[in-house]
């Protein structure tokens, strides 16, 4: 069989694509990743953590291939010094594993623990209000396509709460992307608290908080956010304990974020 000088052509074209195809890197076992950010307002399940002031924050993540992950993040805060001496920091400790139920539905199920460092939160007021503020969370969520459903449920008292082991947080999030580096995030959640709160505290802890985030990609790793935050949250309940201020009325939030 004679060869034509286009089928040879076409042959080594084809051959050379195939072993650049196998030269493609190999998926790396592991990723490490860092942040950190700065916003005029932290807000946690809508509730400022700050009393609307601006916040720093910092990051660490390690995801293997297989889907564990673990990481570490922390946040300057204000509430806890409204009710004690000290406590201006948060710090999360978390872990967890990804995976896919199907072609189009992904899984991720984990624990979170919330440290506030050096808070004596247990002893704030002559003690009897409120608990060490620690938490801990166990969470699971679904993502299809470009929404999440996640639920999280304390394993002990929620954020320095009496009565309040056992409640949960449930949230749906979406992420769609708009082009040229731009993404909306409409967000909807539930924070759900143990009845035994309720009847310690007089008031119902429970409430929904909502948020719509525009993020604009620039490139290198930097992101900028602007978001509109809010809550129907009890306005006794939820009220900074030194300057009696309501900590979940609506708001515009804006942030910087550098990834690397």
């Amino acid at each position: 069989m004679k060869l034509t000088k286009l089928s040879i052509a076409v042959l080594l074209s084809v051959t050379a694509a195939g072993v650049f195809a196998q030269a493609k890197p190999a998926e790396p076992d592991y990723t490490l990743a860092f942040n950190v950010a700065a916003t005029t307002d932290y807000r946690y399940r809508g509730i400022s953590q700050t009393r609307y002031k601006p916040a720093l924050s910092a990051g660490v993540d390690f995801s293997h291939k297989n889907g564990i992950y673990l990481g570490a993040w922390g946040s300057t805060i204000k509430w806890i010094k409204d009710y004690s001496v000290s406590g201006g920091l948060e710090l999360d400790l978390y872990g967890g594993y990804k995976g896919s139920l199907t072609k189009d539905v992904g899984y991720d199920v984990g624990v979170l623990h919330y440290a506030y460092v050096g808070n004596n939160l247990a002893n704030a007021l002559g003690g009897g209000v409120f608990a060490n503020a620690n938490t801990t969370e166990l969470y699971g969520a679904l993502t299809y396509g470009p929404v999440t459903a996640k639920y999280s449920r304390s394993v002990g008292r929620l954020f320095g709460s009496l009565g309040s082991k056992g409640s949960g947080y449930f949230d749906v999030t979406g992420n769609f992307d708009l082009g040229n580096g731009f993404s909306v995030a409409p967000h909807i959640g539930y924070t759900s608290v143990s009845k035994n709160a309720v009847a310690f505290y007089g008031d119902d802890l429970s409430y929904t908080d909502y948020s719509v985030t525009l993020a604009k990609d620039f490139g290198n790793g930097v992101v900028g956010t602007a978001a509109i935050v809010g809550t129907d949250a009890s306005k006794i309940f939820y009220t900074s304990g030194a300057n009696a201020k309501y900590l979940g009325k609506a708001g515009l939030v804006v942030g910087l974020k550098y990834n690397f």
